[in-house]
């Protein structure tokens, strides 16, 4: 078994290892944790996660770790959990792994610190499978979580829509630089998210999402100058309307202003 300073730390992981026990405490206490749980963590890394959620004794606890070394480390390090069952470590990529395996033990509770460099892409399959999940909390780039929370002004777009939208969400404690191996140099965050459960439709929703990053295309113009641009009738908009910027409107203004400009097709 590789000791943990034989194992290189891999720059294109994202690799950034939590080091202090309060962040993973934290964590795991925002979510609920007993002997029904099943609970899903993206990156096992040295494990130091995985002890604490090991030590609220769910029913399984399943890790997806990309890197073979560390996969392996932690089959060593956890056999006797993973002799009984336990303990699942999957070497694979979380992004290419066939979800519908977690159907048979849903709801799942999702504990994880992810890689920087793959984040949203990692959220984005969280929001394709959420009937999988029912809670969890994550860590990710302090500017990410406030990003995801915004709810107008600069940053606030089509990622915070389509966020808010199918998820609530609960910002949680600030994680320094100094809580990790290596440190990164920016401060993380803890996010709780919660699926909703019932999400109203929207009119040709694929459509919808492509119009809206047309409306943010240029955030500091109007809405008229945007729309301007696309082949969209836009004369039946209120002109309080057009004259407003992308950032300064919430999700039910949009649709209603997508209801109006597809009732002029």
């Amino acid at each position: 078994m590789a000791t943990l300073d034989q194992i290189l730390l891999k720059k294109k992981f994202g690799q950034h290892f939590l080091t202090q026990k309060w962040v993973v405490e934290s964590a795991c206490s925002h979510v609920k944790l007993d002997a029904n749980s099943s609970v899903l963590e993206i990156g096992g890394g040295a494990g130091f996660l995985t002890e604490e959620i090991l030590r609220h004794n769910p029913a399984r606890l399943w890790v997806f770790e990309i890197d073979p070394d560390w996969a392996s480390y932690l089959q060593n390090k956890f056999a006797a959990q993973i002799a009984t069952g336990q303990l699942q470590i999957i070497n694979q990529d979380f992004l290419q792994a066939s979800m519908t395996v977690l159907a048979e033990h849903q709801p799942w509770t999702i504990l994880a610190n992810l890689p920087y460099n793959v984040t949203f892409p990692i959220l984005n399959r969280f929001l394709q499978y959420r009937s999988y999940f029912q809670e969890g909390v994550v860590m990710v780039q302090e500017e990410v979580a406030h990003k995801i929370l915004k709810k107008s002004g600069r940053g606030y777009g089509v990622v915070s829509l389509l966020f808010q939208r199918y998820f609530d969400w609960q910002l949680l404690e600030q994680v320094p630089p100094t809580a990790f191996n290596p440190p990164p140099k920016i401060y993380s965050r803890l996010l709780h998210l919660r699926p909703i459960s019932v999400v109203p439709e929207i009119l040709q929703e694929d459509k919808f999402w492509k119009f809206l990053r047309l409306c943010f295309n240029s955030p500091r113009r109007t809405l008229k100058n945007n729309l301007m641009q696309t082949h969209y009738d836009y004369s039946q908009v209120p002109a309080e309307t057009l004259a407003l910027r992308s950032q300064q409107m919430d999700l039910a203004q949009f649709i209603e202003l997508w209801l109006v400009l597809n009732r002029a097709l």
